[in-house]
């Protein structure tokens, strides 16, 4: 067995005593509540107790002690199940799921529930947001979700609520289309990814407040600052280090969580759970990935096997075969793999900071395992991801020779932007002037066309929430992501995903709306246009309007984009329908485009899916009237 710097095993089975305290404490916890999984469709271990299909549901959302780390805690569950049960629908059908609150009194988390449907086309009052869509689920009450089915694929569902999301509160989504799949197999799993704190969530989120970045224990070195001057020459190493300095960032400050508070969970287990997909030599085995997470970024892979990517956020793509994908927050991915030559396979999620994993085995009966990788070394931020890149315009990146004279102080808004055209300011009765205009047309549309250089929202000008701005942003479709380039496997992007379907819609968009994804790193400050949820009004939406958002990455964080109640039809570089999601990542320096038809009436959220980044203000209200 080896180990990394700070302890933590890097690879092999001899588990730290500390992961074996977590796998006996789960299954010790798992039967003393009547968890272990009946035979049922796809699921083989403790991860997934329940599967619960049809049109007529029951659930209640309660709470329950947990145990993964030798600590119990207590988590929000519904019907006792964590994750939630697996929820099985028919295209077509029309669904009837009656979700009762029976949190307990005093509960830390709180007296108010709800649960959102991720992805489902519904009315704007089953989307189940507290505030803006319904009133949400009070203690003692049950509320009736009632909707017909209009989509098949891979999906699931969590609270809407505080930070129920992060206690345990979600569940996989699985729907059997009325059309035959394009694709075959012969087995099927769900494969759910999600992390697990024994803080209480509301604490956390006071200590991201306080000291965002406590889980940042990689920061730089005397040794690190030696070894790049070997590499790249003192001046360059020197330069760098002035620019990091100067933003007042760290270029390993990759997450806000990670493996340092974090446990990682496979369908409810970890990683010494060893969840278990069967399977027969030869045959096609389909693993519908989710990632049900707060905060955290996976990896995956399966050494050893190929992964054919068959569906992207639950609609078909053209098949292309990967050896590792990163699945953001919210994000699901359908795989088909062919398991054979080896009795066991080890599915592989390591976190995006490469602080730590959790594991499963595919394998031919139950109790084996197959050899775990080491976690991949750390990867390191560059100035190409920030899109202030010091080399060459060719690289998505400006020279930056000179750019501590624009820079002195911090990075603010007016990191080398000086002279740039500035939008005109929002008011309070256009909170989007500046940022809503004909659409492009042609090659590159929704892209700048002017100077190469970003145009930014008055909004963020000496703005104190945020701290920088991407100067020269591509779409990076083509980036499969820092920590995945060139490390010898093929790595997924979202260049390689197509629909199998045209543009649905088949109309050019209208008009176009821009929006910066904003934030300052010291004072976990989030937002759109440097402006947080209570501070401004809904974008508004006529109804069966298509239009175009454009979005702009200024953070030097990963953000996974949800507009709720429609599809998100992205576009290439050229401006073509590439594929239809309904979570778009947004890595840093990043601007990307996509295509809406506001075809849903009423008020639905639009954020990022890091559920502390939600919460401290980067969402808005989407509006759609007639």
């Amino acid at each position: 067995m080896s180990f990394d710097s700070s302890g933590r095993e890097a690879g092999g089975f001899v588990p730290s005593r500390r992961r074996f305290v977590q796998g006996l404490a789960f299954c010790g916890a798992a039967a003393g509540l009547g968890l272990w999984p009946k035979s049922g469709w796809a699921l083989k271990s403790p991860g997934q107790p329940q599967v619960l299909s049809g049109t007529e549901f029951d659930l209640v959302i309660g709470e329950t002690p947990m145990n993964f780390t030798g600590q119990t805690r207590t988590a929000i569950t519904v019907n006792g199940s964590l994750p939630a049960p697996l929820l099985r629908w028919r295209e077509g059908t029309t669904v009837n799921l009656r979700v009762a609150n029976a949190l307990p009194a005093g509960s830390i988390h709180g007296h108010e529930t709800s649960i959102h449907w991720h992805g489902i086309l519904l009315p704007a009052n089953m989307d189940g947001v507290p505030g803006m869509s319904f009133a949400g689920i009070h203690r003692g009450e049950t509320y009736h979700y009632r909707f017909t089915v209009q989509q098949g694929g891979t999906y699931w569902y969590h609270s809407h609520s505080g930070f129920q999301e992060q206690a345990g509160l979600y569940g996989p989504l699985v729907i059997d289309p009325l059309e035959p799949e394009p694709f075959s197999y012969d087995r099927d799993y769900v494969v759910m990814l999600s992390d697990w704190t024994d803080l209480n969530p509301a604490q956390l989120f006071s200590r991201l407040k306080k000291m965002p970045g406590f889980d940042n224990y990689y920061k730089r070195t005397v040794g690190d600052f030696m070894d790049d001057v070997r590499g790249d020459g003192l001046k360059a190493t020197l330069a760098d280090r002035k620019m990091w300095g100067q933003m007042r960032m760290t270029p390993t400050d990759l997450s806000d969580v990670n493996a340092n508070t974090y446990t990682y969970l496979m369908n409810g287990t970890t990683a010494l759970g060893n969840w278990t997909g069967l399977f027969r030599s030869g045959e096609k085995v389909r693993l519908r990935f989710i990632n049900g997470s707060a905060m955290t970024y996976f990896d995956v892979r399966i050494p050893g096997l190929k992964m054919t990517v068959v569906a992207a956020d639950g609609q078909y793509v053209h098949p292309v075969t990967v050896d590792e994908f990163r699945i953001a927050v919210a994000e699901t991915f359908d795989v088909v793999v062919e398991p054979s030559g080896q009795d066991a396979f080890t599915i592989f999620a390591q976190d995006s900071g490469r602080t730590g994993y959790v594991s499963g085995t595919l394998a031919v009966r139950e109790g084996l395992r197959a050899p775990v990788p080491a976690v991949d070394p750390r990867p390191i931020l560059t100035m190409t991801d920030m899109a202030m890149d010091h080399g060459s315009m060719g690289h998505g990146g400006m020279d930056m020779s000179g750019a501590g004279k624009g820079m002195e102080g911090g990075c603010g808004a007016s990191m080398g932007m000086a002279g740039m055209p500035q939008a005109p300011a929002p008011s309070a009765s256009n909170p989007h002037a500046g940022h809503d205009m004909p659409a492009a047309q042609g090659p590159m549309a929704g892209m700048d066309h002017g100077s190469g250089m970003q145009a930014h929202p008055a909004s963020e000008t000496g703005n104190p929430l945020v701290d920088s701005q991407a100067m020269t942003p591509t779409s990076r479709l083509d980036d499969p992501g820092n920590g995945l380039r060139g490390n010898g496997r093929t790595a997924l992007t979202y260049a390689m995903l197509r629909s199998t379907f045209d543009d649905p819609d088949g109309r050019e968009p209208g008009r176009e709306i821009e929006l910066h994804l904003t934030g300052h790193m010291e004072r976990f400050a989030w937002g759109f246009n440097g402006q947080k949820f209570s501070d401004v009004g809904p974008i508004r939406l006529n109804y069966g309007e298509r239009l175009r958002i454009v979005l702009v990455n200024d953070t030097m964080m990963t953000h996974p984009i949800h507009l709720h109640g429609m599809w998100s039809d992205i576009e290439d570089d050229e401006g073509n329908f590439l594929v239809r999601k309904h979570t778009v990542d947004m890595p840093p320096g990043s601007k990307r485009s996509y295509r809406v038809r506001a075809d849903a009436l009423g008020s639905w959220a639009y954020h990022c899916h890091l559920l502390y980044h939600m919460e401290a203000g980067m969402m808005r209200e989407v509006r759609v009237d007639e």
